[in-house]
């Protein structure tokens, strides 16, 4: 009985040959982060709105997500301690779509419920002494908090954050009453 043995150690032999024979493909990595020239280097570090110096943001990057945040200033200059519960916080993350990311912070309804609120924001450019960003300015909510089911498009508007803090005698140090981030450029 051994050529029933030997006819399928050939095509045991066979198929393991095509096996090995077979190119494989190469696992495909994750597309490409597709995000402004510099915007690759850290963004950490302290900026202000150069609309508004008295907005101030202290921002972190771990390589991949920066987060800022609005940091009180304080009335010798500087930038007070812990922010705020609530404060208004931009996340935003380098992807294949870009620098993205949303701003969140706290809108209210016309009878003053508090709401979160999300923003869409993108970095559109970066320099080595600031940040380029392009965000939803404002939007409407009904006494849910949600954004009504119909309404103008939303209006976006273009935001410059200057790295380090501003010159002696720019900005109040309360923040002012401006809108959370501190309106378009000027």
């Amino acid at each position: 009985m051994p050529r029933p043995l030997s006819l399928s150690l050939p095509l045991g032999a066979l198929a393991f040959s095509a096996l090995v024979a077979c190119p494989s493909r190469a696992p495909e990595g994750p597309p490409p982060v597709r995000i402004p020239p510099g915007c690759e280097r850290n963004q950490a570090g302290e900026y202000h709105h150069v609309g508004n110096p008295a907005f101030r943001y202290l921002a972190e990057d771990d390589g991949r997500t920066l987060s800022l945040t609005l940091a009180r200033a304080r009335r010798d200059g500087g930038v007070g301690g812990a922010p705020e519960a609530g404060a208004i916080t931009l996340v935003l993350t380098r992807t294949p779509e870009g620098f993205v990311g949303e701003t969140r912070a706290t809108g209210f309804t016309v009878a003053g419920t508090p709401c979160p609120v999300t923003f869409p924001t993108e970095i559109t450019a970066c320099a080595d002494d600031s940040l380029t960003l392009r965000t939803v300015a404002s939007t409407a909510l009904d006494e849910a908090c949600r954004p009504p089911p119909s309404g103008p498009p939303p209006t976006w508007t273009k935001q410059v954050l200057r790295r380090g803090a501003p010159a002696a005698g720019t900005g109040a140090p309360d923040g002012g009453t401006g809108a959370p981030d501190a309106g378009p450029e000027s």
